[in-house]
């Protein structure tokens, strides 16, 4: 209990920081992130005077990530109004071909910059280095965070402070580079609407909603006398928690009859969170069929999902070993210059072939989620199109329905470790570049069509 206290507490600080400290609030970084990095900087310099902190005060940190990250993706797809695929590749298939070019392209530069000259000079490292650059990038701290137990089953618990810190960096590096890329677009005309920083509110900027503009933060479905709305939305979780963890012992048992699977000891390695949300996707969907009353709600099923992770993100920063890190910082720079650059080429050359309209508001939107969070390429958004006039927000939103069961967190993330672990990077890399083959190939083919018409 003192450890959630104390954890508590550092988030709580992190918010306090967010609001008065102007460097934060340009940044736009979250107040979880913040409350990490101070318990990081506490954690570290405790050991550095050979005074460390107490474990008690810190007890169930390592452990939270890979616990509060199933509930995260859980709650992904719970609420949400699943529209029929057909119709939804029909209205956003473009961006979600972009945006998997984005994703897929990041592991292409990590295995490749790793194959191509890390591996020579720093021998020491694991051959699943490469992969920590799109896990911190499209995956985010939650991802990392959630991945802390597959890192560690495998043998090599320092790739999730590697990719702990590469999420670190670049959700700064978005926001950084992402307001570069936005006033090079407004100088080139580009972009017709934006805001300046000026422009905003104080209250928007330190992140406090406007007492006249506050929303709903859900709504109750059941009555109270009954049971909490809120105990019932987390029974809902539970259940799809459940169905993930009975997928995972499904998949243990198919390694177990096929000796193929079993040989590389792929899906024990897999993590439980993706299936959790493929979990709570069937329960949405069975939910549309046959529960007339509509029971559960948006609005409870965010306030969940952002409160587990909140506290996994603040757990997982602070519990990084810098130790660690710095042994191998260089590579780590190397991958996340890499990154930035396969961003900026996105958004400068890829995108303006892409999208006929709008191509630079549906491409920032992007860059600040594939190197943040979906938060970070809203915000970007934001600021070329303040009252979202483009197409680029609804397509943005409409595409994270097809993209995150694959990407950033989804099947492909789960599988990507422990199929490098298994079969080694040449052959994920392969996989990786006949994707983003395939992609480009997508939008090749629809282009030519297009110009014969």
């Amino acid at each position: 209990m003192l450890s959630f206290v104390v954890l508590s507490i550092l988030l709580g600080i992190g918010h306090i920081l967010r609001m008065k400290v102007t460097l934060f609030r340009k940044l736009y970084l979250p107040s979880s992130v913040i409350g990490g990095i101070i318990g990081l900087i506490i954690l570290q310099s405790a050991d550095y005077f050979s005074n460390p902190v107490p474990e008690v005060y810190t007890a169930s940190w390592g452990k939270l990530p890979g616990v509060l990250i199933n509930i995260v993706f859980a709650c992904l797809f719970l609420g949400v109004t699943i529209p029929k695929v057909s119709k939804l590749w029909k209205t956003t298939w473009k961006q979600l071909a972009y945006g998997q070019i984005v994703a897929w392209g990041q592991y292409v530069v990590g295995i490749g910059l790793f194959l191509a000259f890390i591996q020579f000079i720093w021998p020491e490292i694991s051959n699943v280095f490469g992969v920590v650059l799109p896990v911190g990038f499209e995956g985010g701290h939650g991802t990392a965070g959630g991945l802390i137990p597959v890192f560690e089953g495998k043998g090599w618990a320092a790739g999730a402070d590697f990719a702990l810190t590469s999420a670190t960096a670049g959700i700064i590096s978005a926001i950084v580079m992402g307001m570069v890329l936005v006033n090079w677009a407004i100088r080139k005309g580009h972009v017709s609407r934006y805001k300046t920083p000026d422009s905003t509110v104080e209250d928007d900027s330190i992140g406090i909603i406007p007492i006249q503009k506050r929303p709903s933060a859900g709504r109750l479905s059941v009555n109270g006398d009954v049971i909490e709305t809120f105990s019932l939305h987390l029974v809902i979780v539970a259940v799809a928690i459940l169905l993930g963890y009975l997928m995972k012992e499904g998949l243990l048992l198919i390694q177990e009859a096929v000796p193929v699977i079993e040989k590389y000891d792929l899906f024990s390695g897999f993590p439980l969170f993706p299936l959790c949300m493929l979990g709570g996707l069937f329960i949405q969907l069975w939910a549309e069929k046959y529960d007339s009353h509509k029971v559960i709600d948006l609005g409870l099923m965010r306030r969940i999902q952002n409160c587990a992770l909140d506290y996994l993100i603040v757990s997982a920063i602070a519990m990084i070993k810098l130790t660690v890190v710095l042994q191998g910082i260089i590579p780590l720079l190397i991958l996340v210059v890499g990154g930035i650059l396969w961003n900026v080429f996105c958004v400068t050359v890829v995108a303006r072939r892409v999208f006929k309209t709008a191509w630079f508001e549906r491409a920032i939107a992007e860059m600040g989620q594939s190197m943040g969070v979906t938060a970070t390429g809203l915000l970007l958004l934001r600021v070329v199109d303040p009252d979202y006039e483009t197409e680029a927000a609804e397509a943005f939103a409409s595409k994270q329905l097809l993209h995150e069961p694959i990407m950033g967190g989804g099947l492909w993330t789960g599988i990507a470790i422990p199929l490098t672990f298994a079969v080694g990077p040449w052959p994920v890399f392969g996989i990786t570049v006949g994707a983003l083959v395939f992609w480009f190939t997508v939008l090749a083919v629809h282009a030519f069509i297009m110009s014969r018409q």
